[in-house]
C-alpha cells in the first residue's frame, strides 16, 4: 500500500488528473490534459504492477475482479485525495487507471460555469444532464450543482453511482448516497425502488441504457428533479443519443417525455489555459418552445444548434460562443480554441470581426 500511496501523493503533489500503472512500464500521469511518463521511477513487471492494484482492493472487490477480470471502485487516501479507480487485464497482465477526484469544494461561478447552471440546479423539478467525454469536468459540475441544492433548500437528494466520486454530507438537505454493488446491485434495481424513498432530488451517475433512461425520465414525470451523465459532445448529439436507446416504435413516446420533462443540457469540455491548468468550455441548452418544437419532430432536431445560437436571452450559449469569450479574455490560445471548435474556419472568421485580439483583452483587464 505505501508504494501506490506514494504514486498517489506525488501525482496530486503535482496537480495531475490521472495516473495510469501497467506492466512493463513507468507510471505515467495526465497533467493539464497531457499525458507523461514518469521515467524517474522504474519500470513494474507484472507481479508489482497486480500487487499494487489488488492491495487497493477489499475482499469484494478482489472477488468480483477475479470473476469479471475488471473492477470500478474508489480509494480515499486521507490527507491528500479520493479516486476512482478503475483496474482492468491488459494482454494478461493487471493495469489500472486512477482519477483523482477533487475534494475541494468550489461553487458553480468559482469552477467557471455560467450562472445559467445555477438557475438550473435551482429548477423546482425535470431532468438536468451534464455531458462530455471522459475528464471533461462532468463529476465536478455535478457535485457544484448537488452542493448548491444542499445549501440553498430542504430536500432529500438520492444518488445512485458506480463508484461513489464525490462524498455529500447532510447540510440543508438530507443526503443518501447508494453505491452499485454495495447498496444496489444495479442503476436498474435502484431506480425500480428511488421513488418509494421520497426522493427531492436524484441524481444518476450515468444513463447507460433504455431502461436507465426510461427510469430518470419516469422520475422527473412524476416531480422529481433528476440530474445524469452522458458520453456526448454537445446538445444536439445528447438528445439524439437518448432517442437512439430505444427502437424506432418506442421513440415518438420518448420524444414527448423528453420534451415535456428536459430542463437543461451542460456540456463540458476542458482546455488548457494560457495562464496553466485547464479551463472549462461550456455549451448550454436551455429549454424553451422553440427547443421543444423540435425535439417532437425528428424532421427538425438538427435545428437544435441555431436555436442554442440565438437563444443568448434564455442563458443558452454553444462551444463557440464559450470558446470565443473565453479567447477574447485571453485565457486559451487561438490555436486551441480552434481545434475544439465546430468549425475552426467559421470560428477564425468571428474573432477577426470581433475585432478584438486575446492580448488586447487581456491588456484591457477583462480578465
Amino acid at each position: 500500500m505505501a508504494e501506490i500511496d506514494a504514486l498517489l501523493k506525488l501525482m496530486t503533489d503535482r496537480g495531475s488528473s490521472d495516473l495510469h500503472i501497467k506492466a512493463g512500464a513507468s507510471p505515467a500521469i495526465r497533467l493539464n490534459g497531457r499525458l507523461m511518463v514518469l521515467h524517474e521511477i522504474p519500470a513494474l513487471d507484472a507481479e508489482a504492477a497486480e500487487r499494487l492494484a489488488l492491495g487497493l482492493m477489499d475482499d469484494r472487490q478482489r472477488a468480483s475482479f477475479e470473476n469479471h477480470h475488471e473492477a470500478d471502485f474508489a480509494y480515499s487516501l486521507s490527507g491528500v485525495a479520493r479516486f476512482r479507480v478503475n483496474v482492468f487485464h491488459q494482454r494478461g497482465s493487471v493495469a489500472m487507471t486512477l482519477r483523482r477526484v477533487s475534494t475541494e469544494r468550489s461553487g458553480i461561478e468559482e469552477i467557471g460555469l455560467p450562472p445559467i447552471v445555477r438557475q438550473l440546479a435551482d429548477e423546482p423539478r425535470g431532468l438536468v444532464l451534464v455531458t462530455g467525454t471522459a475528464g471533461s469536468g462532468k463529476t465536478t459540475t455535478l457535485a457544484a450543482m448537488i452542493d448548491h441544492i444542499n445549501s440553498t433548500r430542504e430536500g432529500h437528494i438520492v444518488t445512485i453511482e458506480d463508484p461513489i466520486e464525490v462524498l455529500h454530507q447532510d447540510n440543508r438537505c438530507i443526503v443518501n448516497q447508494r453505491e452499485i454493488g454495495i447498496d444496489t446491485e444495479s442503476y436498474a434495481d435502484a431506480l425500480r425502488h428511488v421513488v418509494r424513498q421520497d426522493p427531492d432530488i436524484i441524481l444518476i451517475g450515468e444513463m447507460r441504457d433504455h431502461e436507465t433512461v426510461s427510469a430518470a425520465l419516469t422520475a422527473a414525470e412524476i416531480g422529481n428533479l433528476v440530474f445524469s451523465t452522458l458520453h456526448t459532445i454537445d446538445a444536439t448529439e445528447t438528445v439524439n443519443r437518448i432517442i437512439d436507446f430505444f427502437p424506432p416504435y418506442q421513440q415518438k413516446q420518448i420524444r414527448l417525455m423528453l420534451a415535456s420533462t428536459l430542463r437543461g443540457i451542460v456540456s463540458m469540455r476542458l482546455i488548457p489555459s494560457i495562464n496553466g491548468g485547464l479551463v472549462p468550455a461550456v455549451e448550454v441548452l436551455v429549454m424553451t418552445g422553440t427547443i421543444r418544437e423540435y425535439i417532437l419532430d425528428p424532421e427538425q432536431t438538427y435545428k437544435i444548434r441555431d436555436a442554442m445560437d440565438e437563444g443568448e436571452y434564455y442563458g443558452m450559449q454553444t462551444f463557440d460562443k464559450s470558446l470565443l469569450a473565453l479567447y477574447q479574455a485571453g485565457r486559451i490560445t487561438m490555436d486551441d480554441a480552434m481545434s475544439m471548435a465546430a468549425n475552426a474556419h467559421d470560428f477564425k472568421i468571428k474573432v477577426r470581426q470581433l475585432g478584438v485580439t486575446s492580448q488586447q483583452a487581456a491588456e484591457s483587464g477583462i480578465y
